[in-house]
């Protein structure tokens, strides 16, 4: 039985490590650049891809390569929801002390994805939304989660999505980008100073420990998220960052993770 279990455990082992090197390299890869990019056997490796395209978790294009399947989106989605699920009562506290809108986005396909929002009770309408996907060069959440990353590892994701500079203010080069991203390391938090949109300015903070890179954020107009505000914030975004951490990590233990 045990002899079982084991093999059990490292053919799931096997197959998320595949699913893990297809994303990132981008989404999609060949039979042979999986294959340099592991020790697995070919055979196994062919195997585990055939099985995969049968469940719908990887296809096989046209071209031969293997891309993400779409069975993997409703697991994304649930997953999200849940961790969404696990942040709202400090997104709801962050809003409550401070009266802007909090948000939480996670990393998914050199993207961010919001997966939660509390918004303010303040009346304005603003690009954040849950479900809602950005880059993460030009974004309050998306810097803070590119600092938890090395520059190699930054310089592939705007790669593979390139820069777009929605607004003046927006960085639109990679040295600048990397240059904002050092600071950001050295402070702990992330400034989006109208970069996604004018008039709005954001603060956010990355979620340590987070099974998937992960951030949240408080945005408001920039007459109202002053240097005044961030000297409120800083702290107490730190303060939900650590606690949802907590509870993430807690969430994963009870499940016997």
């Amino acid at each position: 039985m045990a002899e079982k279990a084991s093999g059990g455990v490292q053919s799931v082992e096997r197959v998320f490590e595949l699913l893990e090197l297809i994303t990132d390299a981008g989404g999609d890869v060949t039979l042979s650049e999986l294959s340099s990019s592991t020790d697995l056997p070919l055979p196994t490796i062919h195997r585990l891809l055939r099985t995969l395209v049968a469940l719908g978790y990887i296809r096989q294009l046209p071209n031969r390569r293997y891309a993400l399947g779409p069975r993997l989106i409703r697991l994304g989605e649930g997953a999200s929801k849940q961790l969404g699920a696990v942040a709202r009562p400090q997104l709801k506290n962050l809003v409550e002390r401070l009266g802007e809108t909090s948000n939480m986005a996670v990393l998914d396909s050199d993207m961010v994805i919001y997966v939660a929002q509390v918004p303010s009770m303040h009346s304005m309408r603003m690009f954040t939304e849950v479900g809602r996907r950005a880059h993460t060069h030009d974004t309050g959440v998306g810097k803070a989660i590119l600092a938890q990353l090395d520059d190699e590892q930054v310089r592939g994701i705007v790669a593979r999505t390139g820069m777009p500079t929605p607004t003046a203010k927006s960085i639109g080069d990679i040295d600048s980008l990397l240059a904002d991203l050092k600071l950001i390391r050295e402070r702990g938090y992330s400034i989006d100073e109208e970069e996604q949109e004018l008039g709005v300015r954001c603060f956010a903070m990355a979620v340590p420990n987070a099974p998937t890179p992960t951030a949240i954020s408080v945005s408001g107009p920039i007459t109202r998220v002053d240097q005044s505000f961030a000297d409120r914030a800083v702290p107490m975004l730190r303060e939900a960052a650590l606690a949802i951490s907590a509870e993430l990590n807690q969430t994963n233990h009870r499940v016997g993770i």
